[in-house]
């Protein structure tokens, strides 16, 4: 059985659609956020995957529970395997 595996680009494909959506640059969520704009930039470019702390900052200032982004990340890769 296949069990797809939570990889970095799908992780930052998610942030970058809620960050989107809520009409954001990536200045202003890393600024909420209290990250640095070049590690939000590399989490959505796949190239870093955040931590369940830079996670749950990203969420919070996106105003998003952190569950939603979860399910969001479980449907991609249902998706996408």
């Amino acid at each position: 059985m296949y069990t797809p595996t939570l990889d970095a680009a799908t992780v930052g494909r998610v942030i970058a659609l809620f960050r989107k959506q809520n009409g954001m640059s990536q200045e202003v969520l890393s600024g909420l956020a209290d990250i640095g704009s070049s590690h939000l930039s590399a989490i959505e470019r796949g190239e870093r995957k955040p931590t369940l702390e830079t996670l749950y900052r990203i969420c919070n200032a996106l105003g998003v529970k952190m569950s939603t982004v979860i399910l969001k990340l479980e449907e991609e890769l249902e998706q996408n395997p």
